[in-house]
C-alpha cells in the first residue's frame, strides 16, 4: 500500500515542503514517483519518518538524524551526548529560573538585597566569545581581523544604533522568509535583492567579501543558535539563506 505525499502530510502533521525537503537532502527519499510527478510513500519510508520525528523531537539536528537512521553513528551515542547537553542546559536554566525569582523578589521590595553578580547568573556570557573562537578556528586569523573590525565600528553605536540595526535583520529575515514561503530559487533576481540588502546591512559592522560572506551563510545552518532561529520558520530555510548568501557572494563579491 502506498500513501501519497498529502496523505502523509496529512498523517504525519508534517508539511508537504517538509517532507520535500527531507527527499532532497537524501533524509527521506519517497518509496516512487508518478508519471505526475507527485511522491509516494510505502510502510517503510513511513517507519522512517516516524524515528526522523522522535530524533528530531529530542532536539538533534538534520545532520544527526541522518548520521544515525544511515548507521554512521551509533543511536545510544549520539543520545548519551545529547543528555550531558540536556543536563547541562537543564542546570543553567534552573540557575536563570533562581535569578528570576530573587529579582522579582528584588522588585517587590522583599528584605532580601540581591548582590550585583546574581544579576546575571544563569546567563551565557561566553556565547560571544565561543562564536568568535569557532569563527577562527574555522577560517583563520583573517577571521580575527573581522571580528575586531566589527567591535572597532561598534564600540561607539547608541542604544538607538542598535536598535535600528536590529530591526533591519528583522525586516531581513522577514523578507527572506516570504520569498521561501513563495518558493523563489536562492539564486533568483528577487532573493538577490534581499540578499544585497542583508549584504549592506553586514557592511555596517564589517566588511566581508567572498569567502567570509560565504562563510557567513554557512554558520547559519552549522550553529545551533542560528539554525533553530531559521528553523522556527521552516525546515530548510537556513540551508536556502546559506545558497542565497553563496549565490551572491559568487556573482557580486
Amino acid at each position: 500500500m502506498a500513501w501519497s505525499i498529502a496523505e502523509v502530510a496529512r498523517m504525519s502533521k508534517v508539511t508537504s515542503r517538509t517532507l520535500r525537503h527531507y527527499d532532497s537532502i537524501g533524509l527521506l527519499e519517497p518509496a516512487w514517483t508518478g508519471s505526475n510527478g507527485y511522491r509516494y510513500y510505502e510502510r517503510e519510508q513511513l517507519l522512517r519518518l516516524q524515528q526522523i520525528l522522535l530524533l528530531r523531537d529530542l532536539g538533534l539536528n538534520l545532520d544527526t538524524v541522518a548520521d544515525v537512521l544511515d548507521g554512521r553513528h551509533r543511536t545510544v551515542d549520539v543520545l548519551r551526548n545529547h543528555q550531558r547537553w540536556l543536563r547541562a542546559e537543564q542546570e543553567r536554566l534552573a540557575r536563570l529560573s533562581d535569578t528570576v525569582a530573587k529579582t522579582i523578589r528584588e522588585l517587590e521590595g522583599s528584605e532580601h538585597t540581591m548582590k550585583m553578580e546574581e544579576l546575571f547568573d544563569g546567563f551565557d556570557a561566553d556565547r560571544q566569545a565561543r562564536y568568535e573562537a569557532e569563527l577562527v578556528e574555522r577560517y583563520g586569523e583573517g577571521a580575527q581581523e573581522h571580528i575586531d573590525e566589527s567591535k572597532r565600528r561598534m564600540q561607539g553605536w547608541t542604544k538607538a544604533d542598535a536598535d535600528k540595526s536590529t530591526a533591519e535583520w528583522q525586516a531581513i529575515a522577514k523578507a527572506f522568509g516570504e520569498l521561501f514561503d513563495a518558493g523563489a530559487a536562492p539564486d533568483s533576481p528577487e532573493a538577490q535583492e534581499v540578499t544585497d540588502r542583508h549584504y549592506r546591512w553586514i557592511l555596517l559592522s564589517w566588511t566581508p567579501n567572498r569567502e567570509s560572506y560565504t562563510g557567513l551563510g554557512q554558520l547559519y545552518v552549522d550553529a545551533p543558535d542560528f539554525k533553530v532561529q531559521f528553523d522556527a520558520h521552516a525546515e530548510g530555510f537556513a540551508e536556502w539563506v546559506r545558497d542565497a548568501i553563496a549565490a551572491y557572494a559568487s556573482s557580486r563579491l
